[in-house]
């Protein structure tokens, strides 16, 4: 038995929350609060899971398709289906709106982390129709200043970044691809590099996150797995999933040892819903290596 095989033996994931979520996305542990935070982005809800177990709901008014944390924090930024915005959950929701990006219809955000400098890089998509390259990125620095810096992508997918901050990894999902770009100390990034692209079973690249020890996590929507790679892009870890559709992972608990895995039931008939019962679930997995702290914006 190789070690990647037991690896992906002893990596069974448990599911935690079968919320049933039709899109669940955007899992952040938020250290301060021993909280794990994700959204179903469809349902319009925010969700939010404690160390102890106990399960939060809040209700927004349109999709909510990210939340990441403040450094100052008051509050939170999170991307709704039409811009991005300050968000306060506490003692009641509360809503700001920094940035309406959008000049067509059908067009939403999608994804979105922040990287070492404190900036927020945030995807969109033309949800009408995701077959037209109407996607874009977007960077908002810490000044509050938003600026496109890649366009024409279908589905904007994570990005995540390398430890050392000098590399985005970025996914268009409709191609099944990721690509992979320099990042300067300006925010301006590099020429881009197919970094690895996925194949028949393997599924599309969706929400991605590093490890402490530099690789990269993806969930692969309809491949029915998560999968981890070296930084050369190299299948090193295989943990096959009880649901069709992952769509995002990061890594929580005390010790940041606990992987999370959100999934969604999104596009399904009633015949394939009872097929995957779980679908829409929140799950984890204990890996021996811990995941690095969320950055913060600012």
């Amino acid at each position: 038995m190789t070690a990647q095989n037991a690896t992906e033996k002893s990596a069974a994931p448990t599911c935690v929350w079968p919320l049933g979520a039709e899109l669940g996305e955007g899992p952040l542990w938020h250290a301060a609060q021993q909280r794990l935070f994700f959204v179903n982005l469809v349902g319009n809800a925010l969700h939010a899971l404690d160390a102890d177990g106990l399960r939060h709901t809040w209700q927004l008014p349109t999709y909510v398709c990210w939340l990441l944390p403040r450094k100052d924090g008051d509050g939170f930024m999170a991307g709704l289906r039409d811009g991005i915005v300050r968000l306060w959950l506490e003692p009641a929701v509360r809503i700001e709106y920094l940035h309406r990006p959008f000049d067509l219809a059908g067009l939403r955000l999608n994804d979105a982390k922040v990287d070492a400098a404190g900036r927020i890089w945030a995807g969109s998509m033309n949800a009408a129709d995701v077959k037209r390259p109407d996607g874009k990125l977007y960077r908002l620095d810490p000044d509050g200043s938003l600026h496109t810096v890649l366009t024409e992508y279908h589905i904007c997918n994570g990005p995540t970044f390398s430890l050392d901050g000098k590399t985005m990894f970025h996914n268009d999902s409709l191609l099944d691809r990721t690509y992979a770009y320099e990042v300067r100390a300006d925010g301006s990034l590099g020429a881009a590099r197919v970094w690895r692209q996925f194949g028949p079973g393997e599924g599309s690249p969706d929400g991605m996150t590093v490890d402490s020890e530099g690789c990269v996590w993806i969930a692969q929507w309809g491949g029915g797995r998560v999968c981890r790679y070296s930084l050369a892009g190299e299948l090193l870890t295989t943990i096959p999933m009880p649901v069709a559709q992952p769509s995002s992972v990061a890594f929580g608990g005390p010790d940041l040892k606990t992987l999370y895995i959100t999934s969604a039931w999104q596009g399904y008939d009633d015949a394939r819903k009872a097929a995957d019962p779980l679908a829409g679930a929140l799950f984890s997995v204990q890996l021996d290596v811990p995941g690095v702290p969320a950055a913060q914006f600012g």
